[in-house]
């Protein structure tokens, strides 16, 4: 049994995952930088907290549709279908990010990714999940899922050098156009492999008790529609903005349906889908800390950390256009941040940095380059591999130490792996509340190193819970509704990143940068504790399912 071959349509999966992450991730690392950009320089020209609204709306539905398109594709269309067609929408709208035209193009744009999203993320999971059912294959899922995330980081690594290439030497939608690019070839390595993934491409039909597409869409989409409705139209806002309190109200049905769906199961299935909800739950603060990297910390990155090279690092990095030039030369440059206006005029204004570009609004003056002079910087979308960087590093010494301690039988079990993740997250954010507490960071800039620290940090607790989280849906979920419960996972990344967009909208708002990180650092590490003391409990649960038939 342990000396059982991975099968090939894991490879398959794995590259088409791998170019499918080039694309979403080079979308993900620009966009808000795209959004806060100057008009006159291609971008949209938003503030902080408009641009953090939009690219948290868009990781919420991006991650939320899912849930419609796992159930689709378990009842009707087949997950090889459902990925095909999910990959050629993906792959149009982010061509069609690339044509310059008003907001409402973007936004048409954006909505043919989310759904072409909701029918390939989903499905080519459960594929590969399904690839392992198999009783000599069961004991290598983890291990495959964690081959399988690997792949997704390799492509999250790459693209954002091809972003800073595009973007710094041709313009926004060339960098858009290079994410569809990387989505063509995704779907074309999918198709040539499908022979290796038949078998795993199974509709399971539709049995007693099973809730119907219509009745989902009375109980769940009408009833998430008319909330959506209500949230937005609200005197006020609760949440920072209409579209957050539309989200927030429309993802209530959908909650309530998997709640119902748990309380009418029976029996074993009915721990199975408890037990699941129970780490979704825990898995909700996991995704808002990592999906600060779109928003929160990009910002860091652009307007905090020192982006200065060794000469020669910028040199190589010039040859190859992947520095970003800055000057004194007065330009129009993008709104500041709440405080730096609040210290530097209350028109908005610089006063003694007037229309030099951001970059030298908190760098000491000696640090500026003499005038008719470029200062050569790290391009902002770079920082954004850094945990790719990470995770492709640490995942082959995590498998061989899980490994390693399942030889002796002595392996974490999957909810106590999880657990640990979710606290570990939050001392990633504990290193942020550290760097902010480091300096004056409305007069000097703080060390790339923080932001290093961090997300090596992070990427510690994500390889114990993101690969291990669709490993554990695939293993738990009852066969019937597997994608379906897939769609729940990521209904929790989706509240992950809405939650993280809706925090990043309140980033002007926090003189004390060190307490927006500590309160998700908090949340994080009590919850985490909280989940450790059920992992017994949920073991015996994965257990069971692991190796029941059902």
């Amino acid at each position: 049994m342990g000396t059982a071959k991975h099968p090939r349509g894991l490879y398959v999966c794995f590259f088409a995952e791998m170019w499918e992450r080039f694309g979403y991730y080079l979308m993900v690392g620009i966009l808000l930088l795209y959004l806060r950009d100057t008009v006159s320089h291609g971008g949209r020209g938003m503030n902080n907290a408009l641009a953090a609204d939009v690219v948290g709306s868009y990781v919420a539905l991006v991650y939320l549709t899912p849930f419609i398109g796992g159930l689709l594709a378990d009842r009707y269309l087949g997950y090889r279908k459902s990925i095909i067609l999910g990959a050629i929408l993906m792959s149009a709208g982010y061509f069609m990010m690339a044509i310059p035209g008003s907001n409402a193009l973007m936004f048409a744009s954006l909505g043919v990714v989310i759904v072409g999203n909701g029918f390939f993320k989903p499905n080519i999971s459960v594929l590969l999940g399904n690839l392992y059912n198999k009783p000599e294959l069961l004991a290598k899922k983890d291990d495959a899922y964690n081959i399988f995330y690997m792949g997704i980081n390799i492509g999250a690594f790459i693209c954002n050098f091809v972003a800073a290439y595009m973007r710094l030497n041709y313009g926004w939608g060339y960098a858009f156009a290079a994410a569809g690019v990387g989505m063509f070839i995704s779907l074309i390595v999918f198709l040539l492999g499908m022979g290796a993934v038949k078998e795993a491409d199974i509709i399971k039909p539709t049995q007693p008790g099973d809730i119907s597409l219509g009745q989902i869409a009375l109980s769940v989409f009408l009833p998430a529609a008319v909330a959506g409705f209500i949230g937005w139209m609200l005197p006020g806002n609760f949440l920072g903005s209409d579209s957050n309190d539309a989200f927030v109200f429309a993802s209530l049905p959908i909650i309530f349906f998997y709640l119902r769906l748990w309380w009418r199961a029976k029996g074993q299935e009915r721990a199975r889908v408890g037990t699941l909800l129970i780490m979704f739950a825990a898995a909700l603060l996991f995704w808002n800390i990592y999906n600060q990297n779109a928003t929160v910390l990009t910002i860091w990155a652009d307007n905090y950390t020192s982006r200065t090279m060794p000469a020669k690092m910028g040199q190589v990095l010039d040859t190859f256009g992947l520095a970003q030039r800055v000057n004194t030369t007065p330009k129009e440059v993008p709104e500041l941040d709440a405080q730096f206006r609040t210290r530097l005029g209350p028109d908005g204004r610089v006063i003694t940095h007037q229309g030099v570009d951001p970059y030298f609004h908190n760098l000491p003056r000696a640090e500026w380059p003499p005038e008719g002079q470029d200062l050569k910087l790290l391009s902002t979308e770079l920082y954004q591999s850094i945990n790719p960087f990470w995770i492709v590093l640490i995942t082959p010494i995590v498998i061989g130490l899980f490994g390693w301690l399942r030889g002796r039988k002595r392996e974490p079990s999957t909810p106590t792996k999880m657990a640990w993740g979710v606290i570990v997250c939050g001392i990633s954010s504990l290193v942020m509340v550290l760097a902010a507490l480091s300096v004056n960071l409305y007069e000097h800039k703080v060390s790339s190193a923080w932001l290093f620290a961090s997300y090596g940090t992070f990427t510690v607790s994500e390889l114990m819970l993101s690969p291990i989280g669709l490993s554990l849906v695939s293993k738990v979920a009852p066969k019937r509704i597997v994608a379906l419960m897939m769609g729940g996972w990521f209904l929790t990344t989706s509240l992950g990143g809405k939650i993280s967009g809706i925090l990043a909208g309140f980033w002007d708002k926090f003189d004390s940068k060190a307490l927006f990180f500590g309160i998700s650092a908090a949340a994080a590490i009590v919850v985490g504790g909280l989940l450790l003391v059920l992992t017994r409990r949920l073991a015996v649960v994965v257990e069971e399912a692991t190796h029941s038939t059902d």
